[in-house]
């Protein structure tokens, strides 16, 4: 590999990444940006998708500060290649740029203290203004207090659009607004238990720049949710969303193909394309492939060895929550996507988040959001009904979701070495202690309104606990073999690893449990379900015939069989 170029991993610096780092030119949404732009766009994202580092290069390319040691930066790059007349957009105005990330504080007084922070550093960066003949000394008076700290909750609301309006004065231009991870103080409001408190102050201190604002020229804003336009930017009717899904700057955040190709070229590593390929593509927006960002820097960076190097990079407390929540047919969705198929849901972005556990398929857009699933289809919202098709991207993030999605899935706060003890005593056998922890799951999983649901639920939940031995083992669910369909069967993709079936029936009583365990591991063996384990020939086979009643079971296993 060529050793002269050097990946900028975790850097979000425009400027540095452009003289010090391998840089794949995305200057071409600062042209689409000049060819049309809302007056305010706001643009999702999974985490760790180069969100931070676009709006640095459009703070770059705009602002009027250090404008002609800025122009440098562009040379050779796209936007320069379009042409002069935008080049001549190059740092024309006044430009304010902040982060909301760092504010997720664990109540209210601590969030309104991390707000005033954030402004009193911004004020600071245009301390000149204090000066200004243009500012009254009402208005100077004013300024101080912010930068000092001292402002109210009320002044603090409106210090950005009073900051715009003190720039476009003093500058006599109208100010680009960008503002980084908007949505971090609401999600962390919510998961601390102040959200009512945090979304009144947050709905304010943005609208109130962001709408009929006379000194704002235009804005674009980041996150990774979509918070729904009531909850936040009610009466906003200037915003254009550009998500996962829907709208427009596909190819800003993110990897093409073509990037990809120029990539490996320049690393001179053409031959690991298929690889890239498997691991970190599959993201469609809107129709456009897309390649996770991340984890393709931190592949050639670490001489293009294939890893999951997204996991733990998006981590999301409603999406935990969710998960926790999650029923049984959810559970048998996740399972299905686990082991590469597809599924239809309802997809609505807007977090609404009073709402957020009443939608069954409010889960899955979650999901999509946060980018562990990408949509394989496009239906048109103004003609067809809001339902999509869903998968999971590629390898890495499969790799993820088992780690992730499904780990909150099936222990559902109950630890992860009972799961594995559960699934590791069914592998080798051991009835006994299969039933055991089961029924510890159970217990601290179930409730008797879910139980009330009879077998779907214990279904779903054996399923969702199994499909965490995925991909080592093939968890299949509702199959033909021999004369009947089996509940669930494992099937080993390792040579001489034992396989499992599983048949479920549920009794009215807690005595009837010991007559309907023993029939359930009779109708494997009856109608003959090991067929499908000799077709494949897996050599060993557990059988496992399983009766609920509530919150308890009892287990009738018989030996492994010895297949010819």
């Amino acid at each position: 590999m060529k050793q002269h170029y050097v990946m900028p991993v975790g850097l979000d610096d425009f400027r540095r990444v452009r003289e010090e780092y391998y840089y794949v030119d995305k200057t071409d949404f600062i042209r689409q940006l000049i060819d049309g732009h809302a007056q305010a766009t706001l643009i999702t994202r999974p985490r760790r998708f180069g969100k931070t580092l676009s709006l640095s290069m459009l703070y770059y390319f705009f602002t009027n500060k250090e404008a002609e040691a800025n122009r440098v930066l562009f040379e050779g790059s796209n936007i320069e290649k379009a042409g002069e007349r935008y080049m001549a957009e190059q740092g024309s105005r006044p430009v304010v740029f902040l982060s909301l990330k760092d504010i997720k504080q664990s109540d209210i007084d601590s969030m309104l203290a991390m707000f005033a922070y954030t402004m009193q550093t911004l004020y600071d960066s245009f301390s000149y203004l204090q000066e200004a003949d243009v500012l009254s000394v009402q208005e100077k008076r004013y300024f101080g207090k912010v930068l000092e700290g001292r402002a109210s909750n009320v002044e603090l609301q409106f210090s950005l659009k009073n900051l715009t309006a003190f720039l476009a004065r003093y500058h006599q231009k109208s100010v680009l607004v960008l503002i980084d991870e908007y949505d971090a103080p609401i999600q962390y409001a919510w998961d601390y238990g102040y959200y009512d408190e945090a979304i009144v102050f947050v709905r304010n201190y943005l609208s109130s720049v962001l709408k009929t604002n006379s000194s704002l020229d235009f804005s674009v804003l980041t996150g990774v949710l979509r918070i729904a336009k009531e909850s936040i930017f009610s009466s906003l009717n200037n915003l254009e969303v550009a998500s996962v899904a829907y709208g427009g700057y596909l190819d800003v955040m993110g990897f093409t193909y073509a990037e990809i190709q120029q990539m490996a070229a320049d690393f001179e590593v053409e031959d690991k394309l298929p690889e890239i390929k498997a691991w970190y593509d599959g993201y469609n927006f809107a129709g456009q492939e897309i390649y996770n960002p991340w984890s393709v820097i931190n592949y050639f960076h670490n001489n293009c060895r294939p890893a999951a190097y997204w996991v733990n990079t998006s981590g999301n407390t409603i999406l935990r929550h969710m998960l926790e929540q999650a029923d049984s047919s959810q559970s048998r969705s996740l399972s299905a996507l686990l082991a590469g198929k597809k599924i239809s849901a309802s997809l609505d972005e807007g977090v609404i988040y009073d709402e957020i556990y009443q939608n069954s398929d409010a889960l899955y857009s979650m999901l999509l959001t946060t980018g562990y699933l990408t949509m394989v289809d496009y239906p048109d919202p103004y003609i067809d009904d809001d339902g999509c098709t869903l998968r999971i991207p590629s390898r890495e993030i499969r790799t993820l979701f088992k780690k992730e999605v499904m780990r909150h899935l099936s222990s559902k706060g109950s630890g992860s070495e009972l799961l594995r003890n559960l699934v590791g005593s069914l592998l080798v056998g051991n009835g006994a202690e299969f039933e055991e922890y089961l029924a510890e799951f159970l217990r601290l999983v179930a409730s008797f309104h879910d139980t009330a649901a009879r077998e779907s639920f214990y279904h779903g939940l054996v399923l969702g606990l199994l499909a965490t031995l995925m991909p080592r083992f093939e968890v299949v669910s509702n199959r033909e073999s021999g004369y009947g369909r089996f509940d669930i069967a494992v099937f080993p993709k390792e040579e001489e690893a034992a396989g499992a079936l599983l048949e479920f029936k549920v009794a009215e009583k807690e005595d009837e449990m010991p007559e309907r365990a023993r029939e359930a591991l009779a109708q494997i063996q009856e109608n003959d379900y090991i067929a499908e384990f000799e077709k494949r020939g897996v050599q060993e086979v557990w059988q496992y015939g399983i009766a609920f009643c509530g919150k308890k079971c009892q287990i009738e296993a018989a030996d492994a069989q010895g297949m010819r």
